[in-house]
């Protein structure tokens, strides 16, 4: 992207895969695997395993995919984890979202044995996250945007970062990763949702402006202070007469026009999403030498 100002997760993934990919061309003997577990046909969740899997194949990394009708019981998928977490030469389990609703996604990602959780949604990670245990996974999205804003020499220590987003996938991870006492962290951290008063007057404040809301160019210029970095996470379908399939994916901020304003941002498409699937298989790697470890 010829644009200084935007930061291209394409390019910073690859760079990640690239690091991965000789790392275990290194290893000798079996390699890493992961297995993603797909309820039903939703055609994005299909997609998106799809992609996965590719990225997986082209670094080194083995992967099965186990797929299961859409009347899948909870605990017909909990006997399919069990047998998952119980398969030695399996490293890293990952249940694609979203699941249907007579199961219950926090159940199915508990199930998940912390050690294989390459999604880093177990209540066990979650809870190393807390505590700054580094030896837990942490959930790609919020993981990802640390490292873009890392390898972008985006400062973090003591500015004020404001998460507009509360969600566990993203807005309560990625709060805890800025303000973690460590080289990346440091950030005095405001999380905003859905019943926060006077939204603008507090994204106003931010060096750095976290979108994860889901709503399509809800973060406007009236809401980002000028200098500010903008990392947007979120994808939305927005309504335009001149593609072919009538509309184009956007994120939670108006791109166009925040643009001038800021320092640093990532579009969408290209600037958080390939960053979740790359360090997927940064956890994966993680849970295959974990498993070495152990032996």
């Amino acid at each position: 992207m010829s644009d200084p100002k935007i930061i291209d997760g394409n390019l910073i993934s690859k760079q990640i895969l690239e690091e991965l990919k000789v790392e275990i061309a290194a290893i000798e003997g079996p390699q890493p695997r992961v297995t993603f577990v797909r309820v039903g046909e939703d055609p994005a969740s299909v997609f998106y395993v799809n992609k996965k899997q590719k990225t997986a194949m082209e670094i080194g990394i083995d992967s099965s995919v186990q797929v299961l009708p859409e009347s899948t019981s909870e605990n017909e998928l909990l006997d399919v984890i069990d047998n998952l977490n119980n398969d030695t030469s399996v490293h890293g389990i990952l249940i694609q979202s979203p699941l249907p609703d007579t199961i219950s996604e926090e159940a199915a990602f508990n199930r998940v044995h912390p050690d294989k959780d390459v999604d880093g949604l177990n209540i066990n990670n979650f809870g190393r996250l807390c505590q700054e245990d580094a030896t837990g996974f942490v959930a790609c999205t919020p993981a990802g945007i640390i490292e873009l804003l890392k390898r972008s020499d985006v400062e973090i220590d003591g500015k004020h970062a404001v998460v507009v987003g509360r969600s566990l996938l993203v807005g309560k991870s990625c709060a805890l990763l800025l303000m973690q006492k460590s080289q990346n962290g440091n950030a005095t951290v405001s999380i905003c949702h859905s019943h926060t008063q006077d939204l603008t007057a507090i994204t106003r404040q931010a060096d750095i402006l976290i979108a994860a809301m889901g709503k399509a160019k809800f973060i406007t210029e009236a809401m980002v202070k000028p200098g500010a970095v903008v990392i947007d996470v979120g994808i939305n379908r927005f309504a335009d007469a001149s593609k072919k399939r009538g509309y184009r994916i956007v994120g939670d901020v108006d791109f166009e026009n925040v643009l001038p304003l800021v320092s640093k941002i990532t579009p969408v498409p290209g600037g958080v999403g390939p960053m979740t699937v790359a360090i997927l298989m940064r956890n994966t790697l993680k849970a295959y030498k974990k498993a070495h470890l152990a032996d």
